[in-house]
């Protein structure tokens, strides 16, 4: 009797769907399975004699229902399965357990490939064991448990050259970093083991070695990889969204054509419990899908050793609980293989590199192992978790279990692979026993040397400005621009006409973009609004009102022109902030801005100031010319977005890390630009401007003749003009402030009083502002005015500059702020207009508030 053609598809359909639940791949045992008693032929009308169709025979390559249950049961519910349970489209699915089924029950692979995965692993296991022995109170994150990661790295490069990627980034945790480090990217074993020895070679780095980068050229049987193992602070999953930058920085650098299966491909390791818990994880996976981020799919690999820093993190079958449940959002199947089913790692690399290069989607590896030790190796694992502890360490080890599959599967003796084994040891130990070399290179990952500067660094003539503009205008056919865009284009056309026109900080920075994308030099804005600007202040992309075209003025410029990306990012600020980093890391040509709505929003991406903007160049090496736009000011927006928190900031600032600037008019704004772009030191760039007070304040516009003189400067004296010898008093302010400064002199007639406005405040004009006091002997008083409470903004961060400055000449220094005695206060709110006035006349006079 022939089994029914229906009841074989849903008896085959279920072990699709459910089969994952009930998989061997926990080799603990402790996770709970799925009862597989559920799929059992019998549930379905069907019965272990009963022969199969024709057809079905042909698509299931056996005769009888036994056959192809037992056949089922191989492929979804052993040491390797599929979920596709997150995968929505159909035809998606049924790719994936098309191609997942076609060799899957195929016996064990034998030959020289079984001979390489088991000396990987030996070296793996070996790494682990040296370094215990050397050094058993060092801390390295040992691997033991999931030793399998280093040959399914190595089989997933291979797999990548073949396919014909020739660029990988890989973003790893701390758990095997130092195994990876020295197995995987050729580090140096004496160089690591001087490390855990308290002698770090000359030239290193100073972060630990578990924090370390390193590139290097891996050779493959299918070819050589470049492999760029991205920096690490302990912040576990934020380098995520820095190695998916340097993956776009990297794809886009290769063409625009660069397909997903081809180019530059990112390899993110993650520990199981980081990537459930940390938002940041959620954002990036959002985020790589979004245009101007996508990367063409990532392919992730989750080191499960089933705990979380010191409790449980077992995954449920039962209840279809998994720590990959959060790439659930973004459609990715996840193929989840016991660590010590070592057989099964090649076939789950193919499956990975053959879905991530047909879909440019991501796809997950859950590599479900343990952990031996605890989370570092001063942990006493059996205080908070004894049963698992107990279990992990009667293990025999990956090793020893990949022998004994090998032995059944009659792949050689028992005694043939254990000498085997003992050779590969030796070799390993050997290899690593060598001189150290006599420059190190740190096992920093190299950068690439900046670019070449294009040669037309100097500011544009006012004719090149009136060119670009009147290229940037011309609308196409039937074009209908908002009538407040239209209104700025013929501004924009009054520019191109006349050189004493009005220049305000919108044109100001357009022009800039514009003389450095017509230089050679490409832009790019990312953010939440940057197209419009969320204070309508840049209008990079116009909309036709009565259609879905767009026209962007600074794509007009024509053909030699620079590229420009000018991207709305999802609302998000840590992913992307973190993935622009990245990305500035690896394109040194590029003028990268990342803008922030307001200057409050860069809280959300406090772990990039800290461990990677501000300190990635003195911990690794790793330079970055990323600019943060900040808007920041009193301006009425409440306590939070009022201000930037221009005082942490400086906290951070020391040995020339940062540029910390809050410019005060439109022709500095497009000197800073243009500055930031063609400066050959690379830094990280904090700009603090207000959006509004200070945008709509003719008083800070310029002239485009303006534009061409000159460049950036980091202290403006007083454009009044008064002789020297009259100055009694200088008051010194940033940004908007200065122009109610300004009013308040006049009000006052306070002829005696220069204001000079301090347009940088790190690295702080040492040498500019002794040379402008020495040029007015008459000054007996420098006041620093600021609107922020005296606990925050920038007098803490600048009052031993100013000091210095006027202690030979004697001069006196004081601040004056909204609040003179500011002890608990926190919140920042808008100035009232008594509360400004007192400001103003406190900084004009000699009493101070």
């Amino acid at each position: 009797m022939l089994a029914p053609a229906e009841a074989v598809r849903d008896f085959a359909d279920w072990h699709r769907q459910r089969g994952h639940a009930c998989a061997r791949v926990d080799p603990l045992g402790l996770s709970a399975r799925a009862d597989d008693r559920m799929l059992r032929p019998q549930l379905f009308g069907l019965y272990p004699h009963q022969a199969l169709s024709t057809d079905d025979a042909e698509r299931h390559g056996v005769t009888h229902v036994a056959a192809l249950d037992e056949r089922l049961k191989a492929i979804y519910c052993g040491d390797l399965t599929l979920d596709c349970s997150a995968v929505r489209d159909a035809g998606r699915a049924a790719w994936c357990f098309d191609t997942f089924e076609q060799d899957m029950a195929a016996s064990l692979e034998t030959g020289p490939d079984q001979g390489a995965l088991l000396d990987r692993l030996v070296a793996a296991q070996a790494w682990e064991e040296l370094v215990g022995e050397r050094h058993p109170h060092g801390k390295r994150f040992s691997l033991e448990g999931c030793e399998s990661l280093i040959p399914l790295v190595h089989q997933l490069l291979a797999g990548a050259a073949q396919q014909g990627v020739d660029q990988v980034v890989l973003g790893a945790p701390h758990r095997g970093r130092v195994n990876l480090l020295v197995n995987v990217l050729g580090l140096p074993a004496q160089e690591v083991l001087e490390h855990f020895a308290g002698q770090e070679p000359a030239g290193w780095p100073q972060d630990l070695v578990y924090h370390l980068g390193r590139r290097h050229t891996v050779e493959t049987a299918q070819g050589a990889v470049d492999v760029t193992l991205a920096f690490n602070p302990s912040h576990l999953q934020s380098v995520f969204p820095v190695v998916s930058g340097m993956v776009h920085a990297a794809r886009a650098a290769q063409g625009p054509g660069t397909q997903g299966d081809a180019g530059a491909m990112l390899l993110a390791l993650h520990g199981d419990a980081a990537f459930a818990g940390q938002g940041v994880v959620m954002e990036t996976l959002h985020l790589t899908r979004h245009p101007g981020y996508h990367i063409g799919g990532t392919v992730h690999i989750v080191i499960n050793n089933q705990v979380g820093f010191t409790a449980a993190h077992a995954m449920d079958g039962v209840q279809h609980r998994y720590c990959t449940d959060v790439a659930r959002m973004v459609d990715a199947p996840v193929l989840r293989v016991n660590a010590e089913a070592a057989d099964q790692l090649g076939r789950a690399a193919a499956f990975a590199l053959a879905y991530r290069a047909r879909f440019q989607a991501d796809v997950l590896i859950d590599l479900v192992g343990y952990r031996r030790h605890g989370h570092s190796e001063h942990d006493v694992q059996e205080l908070t978790r004894p049963q698992m502890a107990h279990r992990t360490l009667a293990r025999p080890g990956v090793v020893q279990a990949c022998v004994e599959r090998l032995v059944r599967a009659g792949v050689a003796s028992r005694e043939a692979l254990m000498q085997r084994v003992a050779r590969a040891r030796a070799a390993a130990l050997a290899g690593w026993g060598g001189p150290v070399p006599q420059h190190p290179d740190g096992g920093g990952a190299r950068q690439a040397a900046p670019a070449q500067l294009p040669t037309r660094a100097n500011p544009p003539t006012p004719g090149q400005l009136q060119a670009w503009l009147r290229s940037m205008v011309a609308l196409p056919d039937d074009f209908r621009p908002h009538a407040q865009v239209e209104a700025l284009r013929q501004r924009w056309q009054r520019a191109a006409a006349d050189e004493t026109a009005p220049v305000d900080w919108c044109l100001a920075e357009n022009l800039a973009y514009a003389s450095l994308l017509a230089a050679g030099v490409p832009v790019r804005i990312s953010g939440m609004d940057v197209q419009r600007g969320t204070f309508f202040h840049r209008h990079a992309v116009w909309h036709d009102q009565a259609s879905l075209r767009t026209h962007v003025p600074l794509l007009q410029l024509g053909a030699g022109a620079a590229g420009l990306t000018v991207v709305n990012s999802p609302l998000a600020e840590e992913a992307v902030l973190g993935f622009e980093y990245g990305r500035s890391v690896l394109d040194t040509r590029t003028l990268a801005l990342w803008e922030a709505q307001f200057g409050d929003f860069v809280n959300e991406a406090q772990v990039y100031l800290d461990q990677y903007l501000s300190s990635g160049e003195a911990k690794w090496g790793q330079t970055a010319a990323l600019g943060v736009l900040l808007p920041h000011g009193y301006e009425g927006n409440g306590p939070e977005h009022s201000t930037g928190y221009l005082s942490r900031f400086l906290l951070l600032c020391g040995d020339d890390n940062l540029r910390v600037v809050c410019p005060s008019t439109a022709v500095q704004w497009f000197h800073l630009l243009r500055q930031q772009a063609l400066d050959p030191v690379r830094k990280p760039l904090i700009a603090l401007t207000p959006k509004g007070s200070l945008y709509a304040e003719a008083a800070s516009h310029g002239e485009l003749q303006a534009l061409s003189r000159g460049g950036f400067a980091p202290l403006l004296g007083d454009d009044r003009g008064q002789p020297a010898e009259q100055v009694h008093r200088v008051v010194l302010s940033s940004g908007k402030l200065h122009y109610d400064l300004a009013r308040g002199r006049e009000e006052l007639q306070a002829h005696e009083v220069a204001l000079w406005r301090l347009e940088q405040l790190y690295p702080f004009p040492r040498l500019t502002l002794t040379a402008l006091l020495a040029a007015h002997p008459q000054v007996k008083e420098l006041v620093w005015a600021q609107e922020e409470h005296l606990n925050q903004g920038a007098w803490s961060g600048i009052r031993d500059e100013l000091t210095q400055a006027c202690r030979a000449r004697g001069i006196r220094v004081r601040c004056v702020s909204r609040v003179a005695n500011a002890a608990g206060a926190t919140a920042s709110v808008h100035l009232h207009r008594r509360e400004q006035r007192e400001l103003v006349l406190g900084a004009l006079s000699s009493a101070g508030v």
